[in-house]
């Protein structure tokens, strides 16, 4: 279908998909089996300049916003979810600095993440705060200026691979979820290191670690925003980061669409191709309508909260206030819900597409050295992480209800 992409955007999707066909999926496999972190992807996507789709030219950037990154991520995953999240992560991480950053703290981190230079990392996940993130037991205490930081975040996507982190800490836990404040850490600070490698079920080519802080005395300049702005920050990033994880889990549905297609194509039973048969043909019908009804929602969403980010951010750029106040001010409300949206459709639909991707090849789609199966393994964490659907659910519920309330009788 045509979505009337620019000059410069399609250039952008052409250049992923020749990374993706050409570069990742030779090495895809290997990457799964052994757990190791695609560097030689990194290499391709930073001399590509696909880093820096999302950011403002001011820091090396090539001016696009959310819908970019949802393009690349989306190519990108078509050939591996998992090497996607080198780029993909590094933009979660990125966020916070974008949307809180001061003029300083931007020009001091968004250039070497524009370029690739080095990769960004997102941890606000604890052993015991994952959906409830108000439960955040890690602390960053006052001193002089510095704040101390202890404790341990998990799950962190790009883990030790990284070199910018967004972190979230308690500065005040006798206020509980308006004590939370961000930071950013950059990796070597003395008392940062990390612990357990997670060993996962799928994505197995993005590192996934345990993060300790002991004693960690991180400047005070690092804070994003004010003490306690620790949760709008990071509502606010998810509100803008939710259609990435839908770009993946688009990108990751469509992959595993392509190859069982391509498998079922020259598949024959009966003596006739397993396409000829109706029950088939069923199924892909019903598995392209759900991606291509998923990729419309995605892109119609994304362009519109791109009306409202691109004006923030050049407001932002001229008045040096942050990205975060700009868009107060230009938009009318919060993304939360469309947000959401895109999220739940796209990662419900990729696993649900997955499997029947897997279904369509039969016996040979269940096995670890033909393509298919990876895609489904995959496509799990898109329900779970950034939010889990249930969360998304009551969000998207919430909204509505709020809207209606604020309505007329």
């Amino acid at each position: 279908m045509n979505y009337f992409l620019t000059e410069e955007q399609q250039a952008v999707v052409e250049t992923a998909r020749e990374i993706a066909e050409k570069k990742i999926k030779p090495v895809r496999e290997k990457h799964d089996a052994e757990e190791t972190f695609p560097w030689e992807i990194v290499e391709e996507l930073k001399k590509a300049d696909l880093f820096g789709v999302y950011f403002h030219s001011n820091y090396g950037g090539l001016g696009g916003a959310g819908f970019e990154l949802v393009l690349v991520v989306e190519e990108l995953s078509k050939a591996c979810g998992g090497i996607a999240l080198c780029l993909a992560a590094t933009a979660l991480g990125a966020f916070p600095i974008i949307l809180f950053g001061t003029p300083e703290q931007k020009k001091r981190w968004l250039p070497d993440l524009a370029s690739g230079k080095r990769l960004g990392a997102f941890a606000i996940t604890e052993p015991e705060a994952g959906s409830d993130a108000t439960a955040t037991k890690c602390t960053a205490k006052k001193d002089g200026n510095f704040y101390v930081l202890n404790g341990v975040k998990n799950f962190c996507s790009n883990g030790e691979s990284a070199e910018i982190y967004s972190i979230f800490a308690t500065t005040d836990p006798k206020r509980g979820a308006r004590g939370i404040s961000c930071f950013v850490v950059e990796k070597g600070t003395p008392g940062f290191t990390f612990g357990k490698k997670e060993t996962k079920m799928g994505i197995r080519a993005s590192t996934t670690y345990e993060l300790v802080f002991d004693n960690c005395r991180v400047p005070a300049a690092n804070m994003l925003g004010k003490e306690g702005y620790g949760l709008f920050v990071a509502q606010a990033t998810f509100d803008i980061s939710r259609p990435g994880v839908a770009a993946q889990a688009l990108g990751i549905g469509t992959g595993a669409m392509n190859e069982a297609l391509a498998y079922a194509k020259v598949r024959r039973q009966f003596g006739q191709s397993v396409l000829s048969f109706p029950s088939s043909q069923h199924m892909v019908a019903d598995m392209a309508t759900s991606l291509e009804a998923a990729r419309a929602l995605l892109y119609s969403v994304t362009r519109a909260m791109d009306v409202d980010l691109k004006a923030a951010v050049d407001a932002s750029e001229q008045s040096g206030k942050t990205v975060y106040e700009e868009l107060k001010r230009v938009s009318s409300g919060r993304w939360t819900k469309y947000s959401g949206m895109v999220k739940l459709f796209c990662s419900d639909t990729s696993f649900w597409v997955s499997d029947s991707a897997i279904q369509l090849c039969g016996g040979i789609g269940y096995m670890r050295d033909f393509p298919v199966e990876k895609f489904l393994r995959d496509a799990k964490i898109t329900q779970i992480y950034e939010g889990t659907n249930q969360i998304q659910r009551n969000e998207i519920g919430m909204m509505i209800t709020k809207e209606l309330a604020a309505k007329p009788a």
